[in-house]
């Protein structure tokens, strides 16, 4: 069943990979064995991050199944036992792409081999597994130097001696609060452009717009910006670079129109009014949440996340309102993951670092994988952190210290509903102040920070329209 479920993932992730992957050039033979290498240790690190994002889900809904079904034949498989396995597969998994297989895909795409030595594949994997002990050397010295420097006591140092059952789990406990205070930093972001993307896929509602009149318009000026281009010198370059610029924007403004035209009534009023609300009502109810889950962690102790064990798989239902609040879990937590990753590439850091389709180099695609494996795998700690589900970390996922400490978890729910609530505030007031600047005359002063929270369009009668 495991091998199934992986191969489904694996297949899945390599069709992934393939439609944003550069097409290769002609390449050496070499060239190409290393690319094709480091293309199947992509796939293997996106498809157990695909894993660990559906582990919660499936483990609640297995629970749910089993408490319904608990003497049917043809649900003897799905046990206690098969979702523990999930866990510590998962886990161990996670541990291998991410202390492993991706640091040396990307030692070995850039690897060429020590002077000296006859080049070839071997000289490579040679290069490539002397980088590996010097990076796993610094790892295990800036972990020690850490551990010294927060619990210097002989327990924990004599601990680290024991690398499988102490030290891996430490690491792996390390890079999951890294990942659990970027989902900090990229969900509440994500959680506000969810509505932009959202508005940029789907057909808005014509109020009081005549596409008619705009389609007229724009097609004057994509014809006045080709009679530009025909006359225009090819001594002066930029001015053709410019031009072009110009109407391919064009371009994509008409075939947005073409298709807003081309849409039914039902899609233009009902679709989009009916999106925004769901949104907004799976965002609010991921702050009431969390906003219940503090409550919880100041009158209870069993709250905190690494409280007590939980009943067993099979055993009692995780949520009060039974299978459909099981489904509701399942659906924010879907939710909370596509919003982060929509916040992690709308980020300034990481905007150069989002994927073009057939245009994406094999490192990019690396570090892509990467980031998505340490976003996956700190979802269930971060899904049971806020209290979103009840479920009961399992494996190693279970393991991490700071899970215990109270200050740490009650500042992580805080820092998330005020961030959450100030991005929403922010950006649904965006027009309002913008209007407010521009009656004061402080438009000038470009003190709206993003400019993709609010789309400007020409309207009818010529001036710019803010949605």
């Amino acid at each position: 069943i495991c091998f199934l479920l992986f191969a489904v993932l694996y297949i899945v992730s390599y069709f992934i990979i393939t439609r944003y992957k550069r097409k290769a050039d002609e390449q050496e033979d070499e060239d190409a064995i290393v690319n094709r290498i480091s293309l199947f240790l992509s796939t293997f690190t996106l498809a157990v991050s695909a894993g660990a994002v559906l582990l919660l889900p499936f483990s609640i809904i297995s629970n749910e199944i089993l408490l319904s079904f608990p003497q049917n034949y043809y649900m003897q498989w799905l046990n206690g036992s098969l979702i523990h396995g999930l866990w510590n597969l998962a886990s161990l998994f996670s541990n291998l792409c991410l202390f492993v297989l991706m640091p040396f895909a990307f030692f070995f795409l850039e690897s060429e081999g020590f002077a000296g030595l006859k080049k070839g594949i071997r000289a490579r994997i040679l290069e490539t597994l002397v980088m590996l002990i010097l990076l796993g050397l610094l790892i295990l010295g800036i972990v020690w130097v850490a551990s010294a420097l927060i619990d210097n006591d002989a327990a924990s140092m004599e601990s680290l001696y024991d690398l499988w059952e102490f030290y891996l789990p430490y690491l792996y406990s390390c890079i999951s609060l890294m990942g659990c205070l970027l989902l900090l930093l990229c969900t509440p972001v994500g959680l506000s452009r969810m509505f932009t993307v959202m508005g940029q896929l789907l057909v808005k509602p014509t109020i009081l717009e005549d596409l008619d009149e705009q389609m007229y318009i724009i097609t004057l000026e994509e014809e006045a910006i080709q009679r530009k281009l025909n006359g225009a010198s090819s001594a002066v370059e930029y001015q053709t670079a410019e031009l072009e610029r110009e109407l391919e924007k064009v371009k994509s403004r008409k075939t947005n129109l073409e298709r807003r035209k081309k849409a039914s009534a039902w899609e233009r009023n009902l679709v989009y009014p009916a999106v925004m609300i769901l949104l907004l009502i799976e965002t609010s109810i991921s702050v009431l949440l969390v906003a219940l889950n503090i409550l919880y962690l100041l009158v209870d102790e069993t709250a905190m996340p690494k409280g007590s064990g939980g009943p067993g798989i099979g055993n009692a239902s995780l949520s009060t309102f039974g299978f459909v609040g099981a489904a509701l879990e399942i659906i924010l937590i879907f939710y909370l993951m596509v919003s982060s990753v929509v916040g992690f590439y709308s980020l300034r850091f990481f905007e150069n670092f989002t994927p073009r389709k057939d245009d994406t180099t094999m490192t990019k695609i690396i570090g892509n994988c990467v980031s998505i494996l340490v976003l996956s795998s700190a979802l269930p700690v971060m899904s049971r952190t806020l209290g979103i589900t009840r479920f009961d970390l399992l494996g190693d996922f279970g393991r991490f210290n700071w899970l215990g400490n109270f200050y740490i978890v009650l500042s992580y729910n805080l820092l998330f509903a005020i961030m959450t609530t100030l991005c929403l505030v922010r950006k649904f007031t965006s027009a309002v102040r913008e209007e407010l600047l521009k009656a004061l005359g402080l438009d000038k002063l470009h003190l709206s920070n993003n400019p993709r929270d609010s789309e400007t369009k020409p309207s009818a009668n010529g001036h710019q329209k803010t949605l």
